[in-house]
């Protein structure tokens, strides 16, 4: 299905929205991804206080000369024996001596598993950090620093462990603020480049669905006189003796179509604020009345009740607005097989027409009043452009059923008090 060019606008729109959208959420994940990665505040902290007590145990060995091996019996006199951390002194390599385990356990690991460590940090000879699995299952960090013996040897290590649950606790808690914080952004980030690029389209689209309307207003208004000029011309050429009859009156159906289009160019230029509405006073009722006689009635009964009504309005776009109500009353208010039966009543700056016809349904009797609908269930803007003009007076279009049968149309126009 082919859609218009305001249709293809606003899907521009919804691409701008994306593309919009998208680069700000390619920006805001890298951001969360490096602020994730580097987030090393908990670790660090723990391996600060690991690194505080290794060393801490290491300055409290004493080597043996004797006996050539290292003495742990005096680390468990100090009161780093009894706090958390918990640590242990190991013997590493081939060294030998007595190992030393703090007298607090804060977390249960593996005594194994630890001798492991220190085995690796005598033969890199490097301070070891990392993460392992305590007995119970917990998460636990781990510092292990070797120490040398007098010979310049790495005889074995301290290691100090610490539960590291609730460091990494607190990292998933700041993985979900950032990965949350950036979900709201990226939708802030939506809804602003959608209010931005309708902003920035909306004149555009204005522009591009008003001179659509105008179109099909301009095909909806031109086709009933256009038809009549061409049945015309064609009994002209068929009769020639009745041209002199007939031409006075395709002269008129001309100057109707002139003044169709100087309504609906008038129309446009109110629409897009280039004009404003050349108001005058006009009697209605002297209006109507020679409405209904240039239009033909087709074997319709058209009948009038007028009082004199002086009213403010623009001439041409009233003429039009009732034009539009006639020509609607003639097409749908009758019933099958018969002639229309249509009756205006012009008072008080209100035209009213009613016709004989099926009447509203009263759950469409709002539809019919927008574009592109009408009461057979085709398409059009007769009714539209009506309300339109109602409205630019500051009056109303109101739609009835009769209880007899028979829509009924109510023009409501602004009166002008006829002292003035």
């Amino acid at each position: 299905m082919n859609s218009s060019a305001a249709d293809r606008l606003r899907r521009l729109r919804l691409l701008l929205t994306v593309l919009f959208t998208a680069i700000n959420a390619t920006g805001l994940i890298v951001f969360a991804w490096i602020a994730i990665a580097s987030d090393e505040s908990g670790p660090r902290s723990l391996d600060g206080d690991l690194r505080r007590v290794t060393s801490s145990a290491n300055r409290l060995l004493q080597f043996d000369d004797t006996n050539r091996t290292f003495v742990t019996g005096y680390i468990g006199n100090d009161e780093l024996a009894d706090q958390c951390p918990q640590f242990a002194v190991l013997p590493g390599g081939s060294s030998t001596f007595a190992p030393y385990f703090s007298k607090r356990t804060c977390v249960p690991v593996d005594p194994a598993v630890l001798g492991g460590l220190v085995d690796d940090a005598v033969r890199s000879g490097r301070l070891v950090t990392g993460n392992i699995h305590g007995t119970g299952g917990q998460l636990v960090r781990v510092g292990v620093e070797p120490f040398r013996n007098p010979f310049g040897q790495y005889a074995g290590a301290a290691v100090a462990v610490a539960d590291a649950d609730a460091a990494q606790a607190a990292h998933t808690r700041f993985v979900v603020f950032v990965v949350g914080g950036c979900a709201v952004l990226v939708a802030g980030l939506a809804v602003a480049g959608h209010l931005l690029s309708t902003r920035a389209m909306r004149p555009a689209v204005a522009a591009l669905e008003q001179q659509e309307i105008l179109l099909a207003e301009t095909a909806h208004d031109l086709r009933t006189p256009v038809a009549a000029l061409r049945a015309l011309a064609e009994t002209a050429l068929r009769n020639p003796d009745q041209r002199t009859e007939l031409l006075p009156r395709t002269v008129g159906l001309a100057a109707r179509m002139g003044s169709i289009i100087d309504g609906l160019l008038v129309r446009a230029r109110l629409a897009a604020g280039m004009d404003q509405l050349a108001v005058q006073p006009v009697w209605l009722d002297q209006l109507v009345t020679g409405l209904v006689d240039e239009t033909p009635a087709d074997g319709a009964s058209v009948t009038v009740t007028a009082a004199p009504s002086l009213v403010q309005v623009d001439p041409t776009l009233v003429q039009r607005a009732i034009g539009n109500l006639l020509d609607n009353a003639l097409r749908y208010g009758r019933k099958q097989d018969e002639p229309a039966i249509v009756h205006i009543t012009v008072a008080n700056g209100r035209v009213t027409v009613a016709d004989h016809g099926p009447g509203v349904d009263a759950a469409i009797a709002e539809e019919l009043l927008d574009r592109f609908r009408t009461g057979s269930g085709s398409t059009g803007l007769g009714l539209s452009i009506v309300r339109w003009v109602a409205q630019a007076h500051g009056g109303a279009l109101n739609v009835y059923n009769a209880d007899e049968g028979g829509a009924i149309f109510e023009l409501e126009l602004p009166v002008l008090p006829q002292g003035n």
